[in-house]
């Protein structure tokens, strides 16, 4: 069988930054070790599985190792493909995910995406965390997936060269650092994910769900310009609204073509 597949780098304007993605277009999902096959055969930090359900589509994310519950880069790239490629005419689209109804809509400048707040507890450094890390943080907060820990400032992000093999042995998949940010931006951030497959995830749209609520109580306002300062680097525009977190970014198209499955 052969679908249709695209490559993008999301949460960029020019290509060789941001995240790259691969968006695929499927009649139906295939059993769950097949999607698993495609994703580490792509051996991106995600491929999107789309398939259509009535009027709109029905979406879901595989890294090379597992599948997750929310993907903000993939999610964008999705969106480019059904607006720009699919269905040009279309100005907003809804996917049907593992995290609920996830909206985008299409703006000049690019898309936002409307997604699900995650909610944060501060908890006590766990020693193993500063140690992978190699600095000790000056807070952490822990969701249900995730270490977020704020770090001194955006240079101390910036140089940071975790323990990756010591980050895959916490009890928490996925690992955030942050800092207020510099340049014009409001906050900084980088993420880490070697469990997943993922050592480090060049832009990530779900840890911006935390990042949004967790600066608002920080720096007193509800929208920001956050920069993730991996070695692509990338852009995210972000507003909290409640339960709800709008991530805001642009894609751009790279390859697209079909795959034999």
């Amino acid at each position: 069988m052969r679908v249709l597949i695209f490559q993008l780098d999301a949460f960029a304007t020019r290509r060789f930054t941001g995240n790259p993605a691969a968006v695929m277009l499927l009649p139906a999902f295939p059993d769950d070790a097949a999607l698993l096959a495609i994703a580490a055969e792509n051996n991106l930090s995600e491929t999107a599985f789309l398939v259509r359900d009535g009027d709109d589509y029905r979406l879901r994310w595989f890294t090379p190792k597992v599948e997750v519950p929310l993907c903000g880069h993939g999610t964008l790239a999705s969106a480019a493909v059904v607006m720009e490629r699919l269905e040009p005419t279309r100005r907003t689209v809804v996917f049907d995910s593992a995290s609920g109804p996830l909206r985008v809509e299409r703006r000049d400048a690019g898309y936002v995406m409307d997604f699900p707040m995650r909610y944060l507890e501060s908890i006590p450094t766990p020693p193993a965390l500063a140690a992978a890390l190699g600095v000790e943080p000056l807070e952490v907060v822990a969701d249900a997936g995730n270490y977020t820990a704020r770090l001194a400032d955006a240079r101390t992000v910036r140089e940071l060269a975790p323990d990756f093999a010591a980050l895959a042995k916490l009890e928490k998949t996925g690992i955030v650092v942050t800092a207020a940010g510099d340049g014009g931006y409001d906050f900084t951030s980088r993420y880490f994910a070697p469990r997943k497959g993922v050592p480090e995830d060049p832009v990530t749209g779900g840890a911006h769900c935390g990042l949004a609520p967790f600066w608002a109580a920080r720096l007193g306002k509800r929208e920001f310009r956050a920069f993730q300062a991996s070695p692509r680097g990338g852009e995210v525009r972000c507003r909290w609204d409640g339960e709800r977190v709008e991530l805001e970014g642009a894609c751009v198209f790279y390859l697209e073509g079909e795959a034999e499955i």
